[in-house]
């Protein structure tokens, strides 16, 4: 059987490997998971069950329930005040992800990613037919814009913005975030804002670069926050010509978010979880200041992850070591052109983070 040049361009995941890894031991300490450690709160359950119980198990509108919708608009126009802004909810932020680039993308069209970069943004960009170009960031994760303003061409059609961001944790300041947002709209470039980790900003106020660029589009859900990433609900927000667009895609490739899952989502709206949030800035505290003296870690302001650099070898050899202690992480070129750091997650019940922290100090000086 012959296989497409779309599927052999694409790698199987680096994480799912050490995920599958992770079945075959005994106990291991793991600090790889990219999700909520806490269990999706009774409320949004019970929602669920009541709409499965009411019914609600067919197909949903594709654009998604008039309730939802209606509250994130609702909140949307609050915070942005756009005239020309509407939302519609989407499979999980991926499908929103993948959509935003098929309307955008054409074969041979450019998407500027920024290195390190969540796993899906480079791969996303290949199935469209778009070629991902890659902006380093390193060693602070932050954003230069005489690099990006240079690496764009005619063929430019996308800039790919998450922050806080996956891997690193890095939270962008706003003068870079205004930056971007300014240069996008400057070229009529499409800004694609993932700001799925929203909600775990722990040391300054969130804004989206939507702030100063309407053209924006903002990609969310509720996977992260609230403890969701198995029921495929999210939403995007944008012009209103781009999203029909997408909801266009949508009917011919996802069809809708689950429904029953669209009547949780709802409920989760009214859920608070400023606690978790309170709990997880401290789980990041703790973890930098029992690492912070032999490792170099930065810009960890938000969502559930840091990422190192390696005090010895590359990454993937540090973390092959770090395996050999029963240590479960990620290694940096999972999400990066380079292999010198790794990726830890400390949305762990504290046992398992003072676990992994005893190994990690252990294995600091080889």
């Amino acid at each position: 059987m012959n296989f497409s040049t779309r599927a052999q361009h694409i790698d199987a995941s680096g994480i799912r490997k050490v995920f599958d890894l992770a079945a075959t031991m005994s106990d291991p300490i793991n600090l790889s998971i990219g999700q909520p450690h806490f269990d999706t709160p009774g409320v949004i359950k019970q929602a669920i069950h009541q709409a499965i119980d009411d019914g609600r198990n067919a197909y949903s509108q594709s654009q998604g329930v008039k309730p939802l919708i209606e509250r994130i608009q609702a909140d949307v126009d609050r915070e942005l005040e756009h005239d020309d802004r509407r939302a519609f909810i989407c499979s999980g932020t991926s499908g929103g992800l993948m959509l935003s680039l098929m309307v955008l993308v054409d074969p041979g069209d450019e998407v500027i990613v920024f290195d390190p970069y969540f796993v899906m943004y480079k791969h996303l960009t290949t199935l469209c037919g778009g070629k991902p170009v890659l902006i380093d960031t390193y060693p602070d994760f932050r954003i230069d814009l005489d690099k990006v303003r240079s690496a764009i061409t005619p063929r430019t059609k996308a800039i790919l913005c998450n922050s806080p961001a996956n891997p690193t944790g890095a939270v962008l300041p706003d003068e870079d975030l205004k930056g971007l947002a300014d240069l996008a709209a400057e070229k009529g470039i499409a800004l694609i804002s993932d700001e799925i980790y929203r909600a775990f900003q722990y040391d300054s106020e969130f804004v989206s670069p939507a702030k100063w660029n309407p053209d924006t589009i903002v990609i969310d859900g509720f996977s992260k926050t609230y403890s969701m990433t198995g029921h495929r609900v999210g939403w995007v927000h944008g012009p209103e010509a781009v999203i029909q667009q997408m909801i266009k895609l949508q009917q011919f490739t996802f069809v809708c978010a689950p429904h029953p899952m669209q009547w949780g989502a709802l409920a989760a709206c009214d859920f608070d979880v400023s606690d978790h949030v309170v709990d997880y800035r401290r789980k990041r505290d703790f973890m930098l200041a029992e690492l912070g003296d032999q490792y170099d870690i930065r810009n960890a302001g938000g969502a559930f992850y840091l990422f190192v650099k390696a005090p010895w070898g590359t990454g993937t050899e540090f973390v092959k070591k770090a395996i050999e202690h029963n240590l479960l992480i990620i290694p940096g070129n999972v999400f990066s052109e380079q292999d010198t750091h790794f990726r830890v997650s400390y949305a762990a019940d504290d046992a398992v983070l003072e676990r992994g922290v005893e190994v990690l100090k252990r294995l600091a000086t080889g």
